[in-house]
């Protein structure tokens, strides 16, 4: 049977796939969701002409030729404002961000003054308008703040609360059910046999999850029979992704297959022109997508990155193509096979700025570390040819 190209299976993963809907929420809750709705300043920022220094607000006029002396007639302070006018031989106290008083035109610095009682001596002018920050500087009422299908940042959280922005309306994160199967494992903190090992993909998948932006509802390790996976399955149908690593295979113990198609899962395709991850399972029921992983980590890890993220990121209604680079090879690869191949490897840079990328000797999907001390992957297209040091080949920078 042959096996299903990568960019076929992405298709078909991402195919009628629509954003989901959306949901309130506030401030606090907004940052890493996309927004849905274009967000509009509701109040301007400065709401009021403002002193951007310590000093005195008067009118210029009375500081057109210095020295000149002032009558102090109040303080205008930040959330306390002076309630009267400034008129001729008039000056006002005013702190940084206090809103200009009325009849006042310049902002004379506190440096450039003496002040004796209520008198003050200005023996340095300044031009008009000078240190005052006008009403709507950086927005005014009306100005789009955010717009539609950004992602926010801290940044953007920040300006729409400056815009008076309480609520906002974001996509629905979507909800995965993840589990993982093997006898021979157990969760971390547990004391193995000697036949054991500890598991460590669903707690990877479900960080992986989460920082790609869906909630997840993680079920654990789920003991190698077809009762006790369809049991999981069932769990998980009516999310809006079920994610499941190992048992999928042809091994004597690997029933997930079996137990999808139990639940009424309809599989799409299984097996694919991919290294790490040839034994990679996709099919759907309802809404739900539902993702077979292989039980290798790193296999799970790459083939999450590569089908997963994408799903998540048409949920959100983000673009899904995948950003590749070029870098530098540094070291020699052999011809490939008939699989598209996903090259752990280190990044770096030379003097000149340009990434130089060096692929790590051992490829055993087993090899966590590798995946963790790996900062990109290199990508090899099927029966591409022998590369010397020092081609341009192509990358995916590790995100996760």
């Amino acid at each position: 049977m042959a096996l299903l190209p990568v960019s076929e299976a992405l298709t078909r993963i991402l195919g009628g796939v629509k954003p989901l809907g959306a949901e309130k929420v506030s401030l606090a809750d907004a940052c890493g969701r996309v927004l849905v709705s274009t967000v509009k300043a509701k109040r301007a920022q400065p709401p009021f002409a403002a002193s951007a220094m310590d000093g005195y607000a008067l009118r210029h006029a009375d500081v057109a030729s210095v020295p000149a002396r002032l009558n102090l007639v109040g303080i205008s302070a930040a959330g306390h404002s002076f309630r009267g006018r400034v008129t001729v031989g008039m000056a006002v106290r005013i702190l940084t961000g206090a809103p200009l008083p009325a009849g006042a035109d310049t902002v004379v610095i506190q440096e450039n003054t003496v002040r004796d009682g209520d008198q003050l001596l200005v023996n340095e002018t300044a031009a008009p308008g000078k240190n005052i920050r006008r009403a709507g500087l950086d927005f005014k009422v009306g100005d789009v703040l955010v717009s539609a299908g950004h992602t926010l940042t801290p940044r953007d959280i920040g300006l729409l609360a400056a815009g008076n922005a309480a609520a906002i309306a974001v996509r629905r994160k979507p909800k995965i059910v993840l589990f993982t199967t093997g006898d021979e494992l157990v969760l971390p903190g547990e004391r193995p046999r000697k036949d054991q090992i500890v598991s460590s993909n669903s707690h990877a998948l479900a960080a992986m999850s989460q920082q790609f932006g869906a909630d997840v509802v993680n079920l654990g390790i789920v003991k190698d029979s077809l009762k006790a996976t369809v049991a999981a399955v069932r769990k998980g149908l009516g999310a809006d992704v079920l994610l499941t690593t190992g048992g999928a295979s042809v091994g004597d113990h690997d029933y997930m297959q079996a137990a999808f198609k139990a639940c009424g899962v309809k599989i799409d395709f299984w097996k694919i022109a991919l290294r790490p991850g040839k034994p990679f399972m996709y099919g759907r029921k309802g809404r739900t997508h539902v993702m077979g992983l292989p039980g290798n980590p790193v296999s799970a890890l790459v083939t999450a990155r590569i089908f997963l993220k994408p799903l998540l990121d048409a949920f959100a209604g983000l673009p899904v193509d995948e950003q590749q680079y070029m870098a530098i090879l540094n070291g020699d690869l052999p011809v490939n096979d008939n699989r598209q191949d996903y090259l752990r490897a280190t990044l770096g840079f030379q003097p000149d700025g340009r990434r130089i990328v060096t692929p790590f000797g051992l490829q055993d999907s087993s090899m966590q570390r590798t995946l963790q001390s790996s900062q990109a992957l290199i990508l090899r297209e099927p029966f591409a040819p022998a590369v010397a040091s020092g081609a341009l080949v192509s990358i995916i920078i590790l995100d996760f």
